[in-house]
């Protein structure tokens, strides 16, 4: 067993994230896949466990597993040359990505946006004024593809023939909410679809905080629609501040609850989000780098 496969039955297996990290540095500086007692010695008081995955490891069931999802879709590990610079230097990167669409999209200059699930008409016609520069500048927009907001961008962002990468908190064979199955099967077919979790994976509760992570990592920028006070939009933002991304966000009426998570963040620092040219800005020297303008 080679060392990328070794990572990738480690994600099937629903190894924990934790161990699946520590095993991958591992890898990273020893260019070789631990030994049992190896690991035991950096991983420290689950002898138990990790006795029990490096026997599963090579069980048949596994390897079925396995075989299921790299033939099923594309699927890169943090010890790939292609994996994606900007989310390596993340606090917790994910270790496996699975994914459907052009991953060459994944190191291009890119915005994320996000807001609310339960979004106001204002929302929409703020993204139809900023995002069809920005997209047309060949920003790569990134969102979660989720109710709302998320949808409206990847859309918006097809619409007018531009990049797209939706990260998603489920397996790939697996659509949520399902009103999504087209937009998503959009997507795959004309952007970037990618999650972090193996085939047959649910919409958990924690999945969306960990996909945030995602959205995050692979930007640049992070765009903040709407929110409401410690909202879950919030936390993108949040993430991204403390990942050292630069955070924007819509400003509202004061009246406006969804609103108000927006407005605070300006408050906190956040720039204001007026016009394209505010978003583009922020790209100057990504775009002169990777992008011819027109």
């Amino acid at each position: 067993m080679n060392k990328r496969e070794f990572l990738i039955k480690l994600s099937v297996m629903g190894v924990p994230y934790s161990i699946q990290l520590s095993i991958a540095e591992f890898i990273e500086r020893n260019d070789r896949i631990p030994s049992f007692s190896e690991t035991d010695r950096f991983i420290e008081g689950k002898s138990f466990e990790l006795e029990r995955i490096f026997q599963k490891a090579f069980s048949p069931e596994v390897e079925r597993a396995y075989r299921k999802n790299i033939e099923y879709a594309g699927v890169a590990t943090i010890i790939d040359r292609n994996y994606p610079k900007a989310l390596k230097e993340i606090y917790h990167p994910p270790v496996v990505l699975y994914f459907q669409g052009d991953f060459e999209l994944a190191n291009e200059p890119a915005l994320g946006v996000v807001g609310s699930r339960v979004h106001s008409p204002y929302a929409e016609d703020s993204l139809k004024l900023l995002l069809p520069d920005v997209i047309n500048q060949g920003i790569v927009i990134v969102s979660g593809l989720a109710k709302g907001t998320d949808s409206i961008v990847h859309q918006m962002t097809m619409n007018y023939c531009g990049k797209t990468i939706a990260v998603i908190g489920t397996g790939l064979d697996v659509v949520y909410p399902r009103g999504n199955v087209m937009l998503q099967n959009e997507v795959a077919a004309k952007g970037l679809l990618l999650t972090e979790y193996p085939l047959g994976s649910q919409p958990l509760k924690f999945h969306f905080p960990q996909r945030n992570r995602i959205i995050a990592g692979l930007v640049q920028t992070i765009l903040v629609v709407e929110a409401r006070h410690r909202s879950g939009t919030l936390i993108t933002a949040n993430v991204a501040l403390q990942e050292n991304r630069n955070v924007l966000a819509i400003p509202g009426k004061i009246t406006e609850s969804l609103s108000q998570g927006t407005n605070e963040l300006i408050a906190a620092g956040a720039k204001p989000a007026l016009c394209s040219e505010d978003i583009i800005e922020e790209f100057s020297n990504f775009l002169t780098n990777h992008i011819k303008l027109p």
